[in-house]
């Protein structure tokens, strides 16, 4: 069968795809799809010849000790119609990338970043519609109902941050979606606000969060004379009231992270105190902490929130127990 290779030498002259990128990724595709198909020949080659569009799979042919004694022409019957199919998907494909490279520019890469917006107005047509169209320079993007936090109540003409989850182009054209629900969004405040956090001596190594109410991070560092938590809330706290300021209000909790779980679910119950940590069965990570009964309200929290976002830090499932309790058993 034959590619029409004058529409791929016509892709090439408007977007300035290169032809053999073209070719490269029709033969790749296609030998994909022959490689899925019964019978077919391991370490098989596709050849899309420029010239006439002829497109052919080579195989190799093995000896019985398995030795490449040649080759041999091993292009199914029906691969016509696979390959026209996979050729326009190729196509496609590049039409879309070079679309997206035209609307989006440079922020097509600005995926799992942070930016920043003004809103403009209320998207959609519905009156009752919370999504909110935000100019971020060049582009417009949209943050969702969804995406926002509840207790936050945004309107037009308001400054904001957002982390951008994806940028991607369909058919209905360029699409730039917000969040600033989104854990990492607290990330990489951090990591914008704490030099030593963007520099890599102190890492976040996990972060859980309910958006407008509380954060909890736990963080690392490998350097003795840095102090991880010190480096993360700077001096007089002035790093992490500044991210909680962002976040309205938020509540932020940093604890150091230690590799003895019993440790570590001590210092992701802050700001309770802890008596002890016993490990009940470490295979299903099951612990069980032990407080001052006084204490036993703030190591739970309001509606059981400190010890789930503490559970969800850990990844233990953790049990507050009093001290009374556990004296009278």
């Amino acid at each position: 069968m034959d590619i029409k290779m004058n529409e791929l030498r016509a892709i090439e002259g408007d977007l300035g795809v290169s032809l053999d990128v073209l070719v490269k990724a029709i033969e790749d595709a296609l030998l994909h799809a022959y490689l899925r198909m019964p019978g077919a020949v391991h370490g098989a080659r596709v050849e899309l010849d420029q010239k006439s569009g002829a497109i052919s799979v080579i195989a190799p042919e093995f000896d019985e000790e398995g030795n490449v004694i040649g080759e041999f022409d091993d292009t199914p019957n029906n691969f016509d119609r696979i390959a026209t199919a996979t050729a326009k998907s190729v196509i496609t494909q590049h039409l879309r990338d070079a679309e997206a490279d035209r609307v989006l520019g440079s922020f097509r890469h600005k995926r799992g970043e942070v930016v920043s917006g003004v809103i403009i107005r209320h998207a959609g047509r519905d009156a009752e519609s919370r999504d909110l169209l935000v100019d971020v320079g060049e582009h417009e993007a949209i943050l969702r109902a969804t995406e926002q936090v509840p207790t936050e109540h945004l309107g037009h003409g308001d400054h904001i941050k957002a982390l951008v989850p994806e940028v991607a182009v369909g058919p209905r054209g360029a699409s730039v979606r917000l969040s600033r629900t989104h854990p990492d969004f607290v990330r990489r405040l951090f990591e914008a606000e704490v030099p030593e956090i963007q520099s890599g001596t102190v890492e976040i190594v996990a972060l859980a969060r309910e958006a407008g109410h509380r954060s909890k991070i736990a963080v690392y560092s490998d350097d003795p004379d840095v102090n991880p938590k010190g480096a993360a809330i700077g001096h007089n706290g002035q790093r992490v009231r500044a991210i909680t300021a962002e976040l309205r209000g938020e509540k932020i909790d940093i604890v150091d992270y230690s590799d003895d779980p019993a440790a570590f679910i001590t210092a992701a119950l802050s700001p309770a105190n802890v008596v002890r940590v016993d490990i009940v069965d470490a295979a299903h990570r099951s612990a069980r902490a032990i407080v001052p009964d006084d204490q036993a309200s703030l190591a739970i929290g309001k509606e059981a929130q400190n010890v789930r976002l503490a559970a969800k830090l850990t990844g233990w499932s953790i049990d507050i127990r009093k001290v009374s309790e556990d004296n009278a058993q």
